[in-house]
């Protein structure tokens, strides 16, 4: 006889699971914050190659996702379904951090082109046998709707806290070395610390909801129909317009602030800490919102949350095209926490409304795969997001960005040329109100608020009459 569904969880526990995203977040911001940066400016990558390396390996992680989250609902082990995977990952979070930031110099830039892309690929790899069993497993601690906002606020609020660490401390570790040698020491001690994180995951943050003895045979169906499940598709797309917008925007925030807010330091070949403030204000003020948009949660439902948020995050990334070079930095910073403010709503939101949409998944199907859900939005956003960057490096490339020249030598990059500058400054302001405007219009639609997810979950042992009536609802 299967154990009954837990429905109160300990802190401890919901601890022990968000403790695990301190990896989800921190690794997410290190790369997209620094590795644009690294591969132009230490690995001496022309822009277009830098992406190129970008696209290729997010391409190789997408399409590696759904193939792992169909072992993942599969896997019978004795540390539950998914936290076996955690486990074994763990130690291999050091070796590909390392490895991944690593300043390989071979005179080759082809060389130098091929260790990048495997290290990085290797990286996601990693990522990969962690995070789609991690993402499942947030469907498995409760079924609660309210037990699971409350999960849902302490694992973002760990992976804004990530990111606020893995955006200031690796920055500054890397510039406190001459050369590529502060990527070395920066990629070993938060790779040390990703490890911990995922291994406490792994070992302590036991499912609520016990999986069935036998899983489910194989059924290469599995790999497409969650798109057959309309919350699912309304959920994919907020995901990936939300993951999208916060990639470009992360991965071009130092080009911004050197090349272009402080770009008379810059040319003098001094160093400055604005963008450091400014995107731990950003990422602080993500923290400090929470509260607020819970409290929105409660009282009205999960898409209001987005979309009073996109509308700050819109409204904030504007203010970019009026923003002189060389002005106070108190406006930046201004500009960061209301930017921040705004991102916090959308950032909660699609790990808010996941597991509800795996249980009408289960609902639809008769049968409960969330690795199969998490697979197939990983590969969406993944791929998503490699064309997305890919082509902001493009972008920015065509507009006369330049790389490092890392011959023996060469002076250090100090500036770039006014058309670079233009095209990241309209790359920053217009890609929220590109993708989120798209997110907002979805939002509008979407109706899985907490009364019909208690319908969801009465159907799923109802009749086949009780079903269809609530997925047609929806």
């Amino acid at each position: 006889m299967e154990k009954p569904v837990q429905k109160t969880v300990s802190f401890k526990r919901m601890f022990a699971f968000s403790i695990g995203d301190f990896f989800g977040g921190g690794s997410f911001n290190i790369i997209n914050f620094l590795y644009p940066g690294f591969a132009a400016l230490t690995l001496g990558l022309p822009p277009r190659l830098a992406g190129l390396v970008i696209m290729a390996a997010r391409i190789f992680d997408a399409v590696s996702d759904p193939v792992m989250g169909f072992f993942s609902d599969r896997l019978r082990v004795r540390f539950g379904t998914r936290r076996g995977s955690l486990i074994v990952s763990a130690p291999l979070v050091l070796v590909s951090m390392f490895l991944m930031f690593f300043p390989y110099s071979d005179p080759s830039v082809t060389v130098r082109f091929t260790l990048a892309l495997l290290s990085y690929i290797f990286f996601y790899a990693v990522q990969t046998s962690i995070m789609i069993p991690y993402f499942s497993l947030s469907t498995e601690i409760t079924e609660d709707y309210t037990q699971r906002a409350r999960m849902t606020s302490l694992r973002l609020g760990i992976s804004i806290f990530a990111s606020i660490v893995c955006v200031a401390l690796p920055r500054m570790i890397v510039d406190m070395f001459d050369g590529g040698d502060g990527y070395i020491a920066m990629s070993l001690a938060f790779g040390f610390v990703f490890m911990l994180c995922v291994g406490a995951t792994g070992l302590f943050a036991k499912e609520g909801i016990p999986a069935p003895k036998k899983a489910e045979p194989f059924d290469a169906k599995d790999f497409y129909r969650p798109f057959k499940v309309k919350p699912f598709r309304q959920y994919l797309c907020v995901f990936v317009c939300c993951q999208m917008t916060m990639a470009i925007m992360s991965a071009l925030f130092f080009f911004y602030v050197d090349f272009y807010f402080c770009r008379d330091l810059t040319a003098q070949g001094q160093s400055n800490i604005v963008g450091l403030l400014g995107a731990a204000l950003m990422f602080g003020m993500q923290i400090v919102a929470l509260p607020a948009y819970l409290a929105m949660i409660k009282r009205w439902n999960k898409t209001i949350v987005y979309i009073a948020g996109s509308v700050i995050w819109i409204l904030g990334a504007l203010f970019l095209f009026v923003l002189p070079a060389n002005s106070d930095p108190a406006l930046l910073y201004v500009l960061a926490a209301v930017l921040g403010f705004g991102i916090s709503g959308p950032g909660l939101i699609p790990h808010a409304i996941f597991p509800d949409v795996v249980d009408v998944g289960h609902l639809q199907f008769g049968a409960r795969t969330p690795g199969a859900f998490s697979g197939i939005a990983n590969l969406s956003n993944k791929i998503a997001q490699a064309v997305g960057l890919a082509g902001v490096m493009a972008v920015i490339g065509a507009a006369g960005f330049v790389e490092q020249d890392i011959s023996e030598g060469a002076g250090k990059l100090t500036s770039q040329s006014l058309s670079a500058q233009n095209a990241i400054i309209m790359i920053m302001a217009l890609a929220p109100l590109l993708f989120m405007s798209a997110g907002i219009i979805v939002c509008a639609r979407y109706r899985l608020n907490k009364a019909k997810h208690a319908q969801v979950l009465h159907a799923i042992g109802g009749s086949e009459e009780d079903k269809q009536t609530v997925l047609r609802s929806l």
